[in-house]
């Protein structure tokens, strides 16, 4: 289960309070007391999972807010989103600055100012992955207080009518500049993405890899998503031309508009109740566009 901002804020009542509720009937443990008969507490945003269970979440994403009561500013509220995956979902990660967009500067700006800054034939190929039954996670170093403006260019992206997938948005929880400085500057986002991810890793099962395959602009993001467990067959890295690369074939230069061509056979169809990625499967050229079978006269072949 993960978090993200929600793209509107119609999110009802109802579900706040339930929210609320149920934080407050399941109150989280305490730490073992020390010193005596001293006892410590500890503050945690997680739900234990019995308070998730109340919460009675559908499979995908379940819009919710979160509001706070203080004195001098009233209830405020913030609209989120709470994704319900399975167990044995495959998880495509994505990096965002150079890797959706050209670059990691230019990109964070450029968008604001109504420039499209975004590489071509990404959102048709994140829309074919997704179609065939992947889910995505955006994970990039920027700080918490960019999320809704990153959210909103993730919404706008759009290719003559195809736009990105919906996913979860993992953003580092630091300032706007010390999260500048260690994207851009310092270009070391993987400290960030290395423990976020690890942590998402943890909500499965021990012996299942969620992590089906990443996208990203850097080699740090190549270490990252190797820390994670992602193989470097499926780790593919973008440079600002355009030119997508495998990890493990380096000398190979692709495109996303050439990768596309080849989602099926790099991203295989998950749903087992379809027999097809194609629309119309009786129509394709395996089923319809080929000549006939011969018949043959088995006695012929006893």
């Amino acid at each position: 289960m993960l978090n993200r901002p929600a793209e509107d804020d119609s999110s009802s009542e109802e579900g706040s309070q339930e929210l609320e509720e149920s934080i407050k009937a399941d109150p989280l443990p305490a730490e073992p007391p020390s010193h005596g008969s001293t006892t410590s507490y500890k503050k945690s945003l997680r739900l234990s999972s019995d308070q998730i269970a109340k919460l009675k979440l559908q499979d995908g994403p379940n819009d919710v807010v979160f509001s706070i009561t203080t004195q001098y500013q009233g209830t405020c509220r913030c609209a989120g989103t709470i994704y319900l995956w399975d167990w044995n979902d495959k998880i495509v990660i994505s990096d965002i600055d150079g890797t959706i967009t050209k670059s990691d500067a230019l990109g964070q700006i450029l968008p604001q100012l109504g420039k499209d800054w975004t590489h071509q034939g990404i959102a048709k190929l994140y829309h074919s992955i997704n179609e065939n039954g992947y889910k995505f996670l955006y994970c990039s170093a920027r700080a918490i207080g960019m999320a809704d403006m990153t959210r909103g260019y993730l919404h706008w992206v759009n290719d003559k009518g195809t736009i990105l997938p919906r996913g979860p948005l993992m953003l580092s929880p630091s300032s706007l500049f010390s999260a500048f400085h260690r994207e851009v500057i310092e270009k070391k986002p993987e400290k960030f993405k290395i423990e976020c991810l690890n942590d998402i890793k943890n909500l499965f099962a021990p012996s299942k890899q969620p992590f089906y395959a990443a996208f990203g602009n850097r080699p740090n993001d190549v270490y990252a998503y190797m820390q994670v467990g992602v193989p470097d067959c499926r780790i593919f890295t973008v440079n600002p031309k355009g030119e997508l690369i495998q990890e493990r074939t380096k000398g190979n230069k692709s495109s996303y508009h050439r990768l596309s061509e080849l989602v099926e056979h790099v991203f295989p169809l998950l749903s087992k109740e379809q027999n097809s990625a194609f629309a119309c499967p009786e129509f394709s050229s395996f089923c319809y566009w080929r000549d006939p079978i011969p018949e043959v006269d088995l006695d012929e072949l006893a």
